[in-house]
């Protein structure tokens, strides 16, 4: 296998581009940073050169989220975006909070809903169709924007600091040597290099280690996302409601639940959330999606009806206990792949658009002042000032009681957040990494999960399908083993191979060979969730970029 760096020896050096800010991400974070920095140097009449990298096929393919959306974000960045046309087309007409039993259900009276579950005054929106929207702000405001060439490499100056990023090379095969479609990846060099991957973006991992940014956190806790879009029977359709559950089919240890929102056009978004320090390695957080929807109160809801969508994405939610230090020589993180999402809210593009607005505006000063490459130390500080801090401060208990259970996490939660109006002089801390809670197989019970029956449940490949997912064969994995021998010898062997379970795309199955069982891995079949870099329990999966373009493609998600 030839590596990445002999093959830049070979072919090299790469062609250059210099800009004043490069984005890695074209995300609502990376976006909106694009976009306020624009802003800014229109109005005091300055020039600044701003480039945004984006993996995906175009901007919004790899977006997937519920996503009810506070608008408090936008209404800042681009306060007149109702006349612009931004697809923010559903009010929230109604909240609703079940507890589920396997076939009862129990609504919470309004009332008793802390205003985390409240959602007047809100969007529901398709967050990659508003992200489509953001980019061609984004283009009218001159920020460059390159769909499909995902950063691949973060470039270092001589003091440590970053000064730029890589973009993939294209046309390397599965054996790792050039084919007739190569072509060597690009140099993009900037003053200062914003990082904006979403949930555990594979630089902002790197970038967290090299910098020790995490230093004295909590572990960042994460929850997968699974989600649906169906085309209900009109009769059933009730725009703008928002619906949340909890409990059935989860067991009262295991955080999560599900969302329903009715958007426009009698379509509505179905997603189950799981958190990730679940300790069953037999749990499969797609299955207890699927079982979610034959319970007869939401069954009844999408009988009639068809599926037209389906993706999954992890989500971070550790909040504010987790979040690492945001900046480093050269460079910031920003949304996501810093951990800004509120977890009890369920929103994090409100905080994707803010972030993203405060890096700016420190990225533009330090450039407006002829600097390069030192620390935006002006960002964390506009942060901690900010409406933002505020609400990710009354928040960061939630995921820490939740972890303890569903009943002692409601009652704490309940009393944080409604009687105590989340101000409260205790923390409660997360002090296990999501890998860490697996238990051996022989320690836990098996999940027998019912078959699917095609028409409101659903298996793995068929939802894949439907994701519009395609990577280009003849590439190398981007799902990379540090030891190929550890998924059987220790994965298989204690665990179980969870990741056959953990994995909502089917990549991962073992099979049997001449020498025994065997790790294989369908890359192709990737949605990019990152659930495998992160659930591994010995932390042997590292995800990395493939080619640009690859991945799902999703529309109206």
């Amino acid at each position: 296998m030839t590596t990445s760096k002999e093959i830049l020896e070979q072919y090299g050096p790469r062609e250059s581009m210099d800009y004043d800010v490069v984005v890695v991400g074209g995300g609502p974070a990376g976006l909106s940073a694009a976009i306020r920095l624009k802003q800014l140097a229109t109005e005091k009449g300055q020039e600044i050169s701003v480039c945004v990298l984006e993996k995906g096929s175009e901007v919004g393919a790899h977006i997937l989220s519920g996503a009810v959306m506070d608008p408090i974000g936008i209404n800042e960045l681009i306060p007149d975006w109702k006349e612009k046309g931004a697809p923010l087309n559903t009010a929230v007409t109604a909240d609703r909070f079940m507890f589920l039993t396997e076939n009862k259900s129990m609504t919470t009276p309004n009332w008793m809903l802390p205003a985390c579950f409240q959602n007047h005054g809100n969007y529901i929106v398709s967050l990659s169709n508003f992200t489509r929207w953001l980019g061609q702000e984004a283009e009218n405001l001159g920020v460059e924007i390159f769909p499909g060439f995902p950063a691949a490499e973060i470039l270092y100056g001589e003091n440590n600091e970053v000064v730029g990023v890589a973009t993939g090379n294209l046309g390397v095969g599965k054996d790792g040597q050039p084919t007739e479609n190569f072509q060597l990846g690009m140099e993009l060099r900037a003053r200062y290099t914003l990082f904006a991957e979403g949930a555990r973006g594979h630089l902002g991992r790197q970038l967290i280690t090299r910098y020790a940014l995490d230093s004295g956190k909590d572990p960042q806790s994460y929850g997968i996302g699974i989600k649906e879009l169906w085309e209900i029977d009109p009769a059933k359709h009730q725009e703008g409601l928002v619906v949340h559950t909890a409990g059935w089919p989860l067991s009262s240890d295991t955080y999560g639940g599900s969302f329903l929102y009715h958007l426009e056009n009698n379509q509505v978004a179905v997603g189950f959330v799981v958190g990730l320090s679940y300790s069953n390695p037999y749990l499969s957080p797609f299955e207890e999606f699927q079982r979610y929807k034959t319970h007869p109160d939401i069954r009844k809801l999408f009988e009639g009806g068809k599926r037209i969508g389906y993706g999954a994405r992890v989500i971070t939610a550790g909040g504010i206990n987790s979040l690492p230090k945001t900046v480093f020589p050269g460079g910031a993180l920003i949304g996501c792949d810093a951990g800004f999402l509120n977890a009890s809210r369920i929103k994090g593009s409100h905080a994707a658009i803010k972030t993203g607005m405060l890096a700016a505006k420190a990225a533009f000063d330090a450039v407006s002042a002829d600097r390069r490459g030192d620390e935006l130390s002006a960002y964390p500080q506009a942060f901690r000032k900010s409406w933002l801090y505020t609400e990710l401060n009354k928040a960061r208990n939630f995921k820490p009681w939740m972890a303890k259970g569903l009943y002692l996490g409601t009652l704490m939660v309940g009393i944080e957040q409604k009687l105590l109006g989340g101000n409260v002089p205790w923390t409660i801390h997360n002090k296990h990494a999501d890998h860490e809670c697996l238990l051996p197989a022989a320690q836990c019970e098996r999940i027998e999960y019912p078959k699917p029956d095609g028409v409101i449940s659903f298996d793995r490949l068929s939802s894949v399908f439907i994701s519009n997912t395609n990577h280009e064969e003849n590439q190398p994995a981007h799902l990379t083993l540090k030891n190929p021998a550890v998924p059987t010898a220790t994965n298989l062997a204690v665990f179980d191979g969870p990741e056959q379970r953990y994995c909502p795309a089917g990549v991962y199955e073992f099979i049997d060979t001449d020498s025994g069982k065997q790790l294989q891995i369908n890359a192709q079949n990737c949605v990019h969730c990152k659930t495998c870099d992160i659930k591994d329990p010995t932390q042997n999966i590292v995800w990395v970029t493939p080619e640009g373009t690859g991945g799902p493609n999703y529309s109206g998600m």
